[in-house]
């Protein structure tokens, strides 16, 4: 058997598979995020210990022997989390999470320095690891001359399974401080941010072995004694590998809280001027280049709030049909945008209303505005010298037919739907460690799911779109300098 462990913003989640990769079951803990201030999102890390924790008793619970039976666990993580460490390994202050945009000031200064694009190969994003240490030096000196260590989450985690200061290529490429290109720490970033590579943890492949289960923890979880750790990935690559999109030319769009178009390279192939993220893969010489839009199903949650009905309930009021786009066009920037702007100021809007804007009007807009946007990050993809053929469909927005045939609609692709089943980040999880147990082949071990269904492009609906999405391109430009101004 072999588990997975996937700790994200909400929750961790624990997965067992066998060697056949069937699922045997999964398990949760909830987390909570904190918001001290305005624009600040924090955790303790306390409290991911004690979700593991939860997660795996819900499965020894219902699976003592399966859970007995684990060869090997593989981690994956919200990405980019400053988790700070003394020289006892005790934590100096709460998390800063990834989607905390208080070090954009920081992020600008950093991302004026050449040295930072050219060898990482992306924009130093606010929400990237690097410029919330230097926050930290400018407000919180103390802490950061304590500062003995910086784990990213998911590494937080490993410490506590194995007592090792361990990361992988594809979390570690989120921080500004990785040579992605050539898979190391570059002394020259660490130095720009005031830090040493003594602070980091050291770097394996997310399919190599990255430590072992403490003693206490398998005799406490009924394990036997050398359970490997694999090295794992950061939460979008982890979902990559529990996807099969791996290998040149897979791509997959999620339509989970956040948006995000990823596609798996051969090589390296930076552009940080298009907003793209061009990351480390958790499998040995591959990248991968992702745009992400920061209000996807949020965007719809968001409204369906104002509305008064459900998401589901507001999707299933525009039926199974397409509709051609109305006069109406949502813009989904509610807490800034990534890709393709690096806007954090930028917000939200509703253009065009009328008096026959009804519910379901603004409904299909709000699921246009974010379409357009996943068209946006494919404009990136595409201007970074990446094609896509077709894209797998995942993400609790992906249960909306509707939407799904707007999106293959406006990226002109065909949208493939998996069959039923889980294969998301704790799956991927789960698959890196079998690999790093068993030193099965990679590639062979991280297929895709079988296609259960493909929505095709509405052909009748191709120019109608073009033209909804020319006109939402030109309409940031034109709310920018107001959004800038409030």
């Amino acid at each position: 058997m072999y588990l997975g462990l996937d700790l994200g913003t909400s929750g961790v989640k624990a997965m067992l598979i066998d060697g056949d990769q069937k699922i045997i079951g999964s398990a949760s803990g909830s987390l909570d995020v904190s918001r001290p201030h305005s624009g600040w999102s924090e955790q303790d890390p306390a409290h991911w210990i004690r979700a593991t924790e939860e997660a795996v008793a819900g499965l020894k619970a219902k699976f003592p022997k399966e859970l007995a039976a684990v060869k090997g666990i593989g981690l994956s993580g919200q990405m980019h989390g400053a988790t700070l460490l003394d020289a006892d390994d005790k934590v100096l202050r709460p998390c800063i999470l990834w989607n905390d945009t208080r070090s954009h000031a920081e992020a600008a200064a950093l991302d004026a320095n050449p040295i930072f694009r050219k060898l990482t190969g992306n924009i130093v994003f606010p929400g990237f690891t690097a410029p919330k240490l230097v926050w930290v030096a400018k407000n919180e000196p103390d802490i950061f001359a304590k500062v003995a260590k910086v784990l990213l989450p998911k590494d937080y985690l490993r410490l506590w399974l194995a007592g090792e200061h361990i990361s992988e290529m594809s979390d570690s490429a989120g921080t500004s401080w990785l040579d992605t290109g050539a898979r190391k720490w570059s002394s020259e970033l660490l130095s720009a941010t005031g830090l040493a590579e003594s602070q980091m943890p050291s770097l394996a492949e997310g399919t190599e072995q990255a430590g072992k289960l403490r003693g206490e923890l398998s005799y406490k979880w009924g394990m036997g004694e050398g359970v490997v750790i694999a090295g794992g990935a950061g939460d979008n690559a982890a979902s990559a590998c529990g996807m099969g999109t791996v290998a040149e030319g897979q791509a997959f769009v999620s339509l989970g809280t956040s948006g995000v178009l990823f596609a798996a390279n051969a090589s390296y192939l930076p552009k940080p001027e298009s907003a793209v993220h061009a990351f480390c893969h958790a499998l040995p010489k591959t990248w991968h280049q992702m745009g992400v839009i920061l209000s996807a199903t949020d965007a719809l949650n968001w409204y369906s709030q104002i509305a008064g009905k459900t998401a589901a309930e507001l999707t299933q009021e525009l039926g199974n049909t397409l509709k051609a786009p109305s006069g109406v066009t949502f813009l989904p920037y509610l807490s800034g945008e990534r890709t393709p702007h690096n806007d954090a100021a930028i917000r939200g809007a509703f253009i065009g209303l009328e008096h026959e804007s009804s519910r379901s009007v603004l409904t299909q807009a709000v699921l246009e505005g974010v379409t357009f946007a996943i068209r946006d990050n494919l404009e990136a993809l595409k201007s970074a010298g990446t094609s896509i053929s077709r894209v797998t469909a995942i993400g609790g927005g992906s249960r909306s037919r509707y939407w799904l045939q707007s999106i293959a609609t406006s990226l002109g692709v065909p949208v493939d739907i998996p069959a039923d089943g889980d294969f998301g980040a704790a799956f991927g999880a789960a698959r890196l460690g079998l690999i790093a147990a068993t030193g099965a082949d990679p590639l062979s071990v991280c297929s895709a799911p079988k296609t259960e269904e493909t929505i095709e492009p509405v052909p009748a609906l191709l120019e109608a779109y073009d033209t909804a999405y020319a006109r939402y391109r030109a309409l940031y430009p034109a709310i920018r300098s107001l959004a800038h101004r409030t």
